[in-house]
């Protein structure tokens, strides 16, 4: 059977038009990507035809992970693009290991794993999807622990760590990242490693805008790429707390959403381009995921606004980790070593 010619939406936006960051070893990075986290909310099936819609309507920087259990079903609309004339070279699609995959060769199975379900060669960055081995089943409530969980033990990270350097000497992976850790764990990694993160992904949104963090990636070449971009409000139910704020709802951004007659969401997409951090929103809808990649191709607010923006930080933390706990820890705080020390 003949490939079925890739056609882009003669209303999307041209990838040529779309910023990038040129990572440490000289990738390009789209300055904004499609997120692809459902948040038990959306089917696999919903979730991949997203991606169709997304690439043909400019997309070219899609987020997946392995936990995320729709890499097999995105795979075949990789492939359907790429066999219908869509290079793959013009592609940036990121993986990620699970935490339940630490062990010695492990690391290297998943990555297999993901290249089998999303139908590659190869992958243009793979991530540690967290610092710690600590597993939980999908869908647990947020008191859910488990029993075998423990602290970040930077010895056994470092194994990780050396598995995620042989896949890029293998050519299997083009370049390897870090994501849910603090510049503690950084600095320790940055130290140890003999191939250095060239990304790290971490939660970024207006309200919680992570300065010290976001600087010391950008003094160590590593570009931040942000989840919960817009405050994730349809993020799972049992990552809400009482005291999480709404960052769409802010005075400051809906009014310079009124200015631009925009959604509020697209004033947190351009905030985090303009600010040199790459989103990753996820959208099942069409007109939504092709206004967030426009925030792309043009800056949009002022300098006035800018630093209006970073007024409104909240230091809300949305996604805390919970379930990540091990039996001592005190408290969520535990797991990004707020006073500057990792917790044991």
């Amino acid at each position: 059977m003949a490939a079925v010619r890739f056609v882009p939406d003669p209303q999307g936006i041209d990838p040529k038009t779309v910023k990038y960051h040129k990572l440490a070893n000289g990738a390009k990075l789209p300055a904004v990507g499609l997120g692809t986290f459902g948040s038990d909310r959306f089917s696999g099936e919903e979730i991949a035809e997203a991606v169709r819609g997304a690439l043909k309507v400019g997309y070219r920087h899609i987020d997946c992970a392995a936990v995320y259990a729709n890499e097999h079903l995105i795979g075949p609309v990789l492939k359907e693009a790429i066999d219908g004339g869509l290079p793959r070279k013009e592609l940036f699609i990121t993986s990620k290991v699970w935490n339940n995959m630490h062990g010695d060769g492990d690391v290297l199975l998943s990555c297999a794993k993901s290249l089998k379900d999303l139908q590659l060669d190869y992958l243009d960055l793979f991530l540690v999807h967290w610092p710690f081995p600590n597993f939980h089943a999908q869908g647990v409530s947020v008191d859910s622990r488990d029993p075998h969980a423990k602290p970040y033990i930077h010895a056994e990270f470092m194994k990780v760590w050396r598995q995620m350097e042989r896949l890029v000497d293998m050519g299997l992976v083009k370049a390897i990242g870090t994501s849910n850790v603090t510049i503690a764990k950084l600095k320790l990694i940055l130290r140890d490693a003999r191939i250095k993160p060239v990304v790290n992904e971490m939660e970024q949104h207006p309200h919680f805008q992570q300065p010290e963090l976001f600087q010391f990636c950008l003094d160590h070449k590593i570009r931040p790429i942000g989840f919960c971009p817009i405050g994730s409000p349809t993020r799972p139910d049992r990552d809400k707390t009482e005291t999480d704020t709404v960052d769409i709802e802010d005075p400051v951004i809906k009014k310079i959403a009124a200015r631009l007659n925009v959604h509020p969401a697209v004033v947190c997409i351009q905030w985090a381009v303009q600010r040199g951090q790459v989103p990753i929103p996820f959208s099942v809808r069409a007109n939504e995921y092709a206004s967030n990649l426009k925030c792309a191709t043009e800056d949009r607010l002022t300098a006035e606004e800018m630093k209006e923006l970073a007024g409104i930080d909240k230091k809300c933390r949305l996604i805390k980790g919970q379930v990540f706990l091990w039996n001592t820890a005190k408290g969520w705080e535990d797991l990004w070593d707020e006073n500057g020390t990792i917790a044991q």
